[in-house]
């Protein structure tokens, strides 16, 4: 049976959520689900905007037909080739043989890999392009590496919808609120979904996010909603959820405050992590979070690590090195080329502490415009009055950091 809910008065979302996968890409965990977003326009030619995952095909495909209520299906744009949004691309074409793609060229390349049968079905574009079914004109911009380098927006000129493929979206199935302002409390309930879905999946590519901002400038003022592949539809503020993404893709901090990373195998390096956030707070920084890198999954610290403007690590020495979950930690920020964070550094060792130093080289050569502060707390098996003063000195160079930004 459909599931269908009306956009404008003649575009109407046609997707699905997901509740049973446990990790998207199967790396995120998504313990709220995510949706699969998919639009159908009804002109005088009718016009399918992207598909969703193949496990979700049955569900779309009797959405689609509901829509249709017999016509054809003319059309297809596909603006991402990533199979959660392309996987159902061939049972539409066998659904409705009439149908034609239209795309660009390495899309139709990317078709071609994954084995889709697609000759003499293809309509390609090029960036500025546009396409006229009725009374509804849409035109084409290319998003190279936002986040697959075949990606493109479509807009249509006609009421201002944009098609943003990955762009603006977010984790969390919809739960029937397909809107933004059907979410009652969207910082306390949603932001952090969409935070953790674009800095762990778009992350890396914040300058080509950029680029697509400057290339979108012209139509920016044209815009009057904004329709992703994943979360919900923004009809409103869309200068809130731009902003976001601006600073995000800019990998400037949202908040002044500090989020503790820490691995502690027997409670020490926690007892003293829960100490300095203590003294944190009685020097007025109440803007603090912690977590157990051992039980968090790192998309979640990344998420965190681009919110705030500081950020501390407590590790323990293990085998030498630096605590393999910290390492993971990261060798994340590198592959995302996270920047502009100011980090602390807590050590803890009971023969050889050597952690500290080498998170420090990390940091330093491995990471760009990194800030590192001088004050460090080195604990030698648990936290003693000796480190009392090394503590006092770490967080006062915190607050003064924090403050003077």
């Amino acid at each position: 049976m459909h599931c269908v809910r009306k956009v404008t008065d003649d575009l109407f979302w046609v997707g699905s959520n997901e509740r049973r996968l446990e990790l998207f890409e199967n790396i995120h965990p998504i313990p709220e689900g995510v949706s699969y977003n998919a639009y159908l326009l009804m002109d005088e030619k009718t016009v399918l905007f992207d598909t969703v995952d193949w496990s979700a095909c049955r569900q779309f495909m009797d959405n689609i037909e509901y829509v249709l209520n017999g016509r054809p299906l003319d059309y297809m744009v596909i603006n991402h080739l990533e199979p959660d949004h392309a996987a159902c691309i061939e049972q539409i074409l066998l659904r409705y043989p009439e149908t034609i793609i239209i795309s660009n060229e390495k899309a139709f390349m990317l078709m071609h890999q994954f084995g889709f049968k697609i000759d003499g079905r293809m309509d390609e574009i090029v960036e500025g392009d546009i396409r006229t079914f009725g009374k509804h004109t849409i035109t084409f911009v290319y998003a190279p590496m936002v986040h697959w380098p075949e990606a493109m927006v479509s807009f249509d000129v006609t009421n201002g919808v944009l098609f943003s493929a990955d762009g603006f979206g977010s984790f969390g199935a919809l739960d029937g609120r397909i809107f933004n302002d059907e979410i009652d409390n969207f910082d306390r309930d949603w932001l952090p979904h969409m935070r953790r879905y674009l800095t762990n999946i778009v992350g890396k590519y914040g300058p080509h996010v950029q680029n697509l901002f400057k290339k979108a400038t012209p139509i920016l003022g044209d815009i009057k909603m904004l329709c992703p592949l994943h979360g919900p539809i923004w009809r409103t503020d869309l200068g809130y959820v731009i902003d976001k993404y601006d600073k995000w893709s800019r990998y400037e901090p949202e908040e002044k405050g500090v989020v503790i990373i820490y691995a502690s195998m027997y409670g020490n390096t926690e007892a003293a992590a829960n100490k300095l956030a203590t003294m944190l707070v009685e020097k007025g920084i109440t803007n603090i979070k912690m977590y157990d890198v051992s039980n968090t999954h790192v998309s979640y610290l990344i998420a965190e690590t681009f919110r705030v403007s500081h950020v501390v690590l407590a590790s323990v020495t293990y085998n030498l090195g630096i605590y393999p979950l910290i390492h993971n930690y990261l060798m994340d920020l590198k592959a995302l080329d996270v920047k502009k964070r100011t980090f602390a550094i807590m050590e803890n060792g009971s023969w050889a502490p050597k952690a500290g130093d080498l998170i420090y080289e990390f940091l330093d050569k491995e990471l760009k415009e990194m800030t590192i502060l001088d004050d460090r707390v080195t604990l030698n098996s648990a936290r003693s009055e000796l480190n009392n003063s090394e503590m006092e000195s770490l967080a006062d160079a915190l607050a003064e950091s924090i403050k003077a930004e």
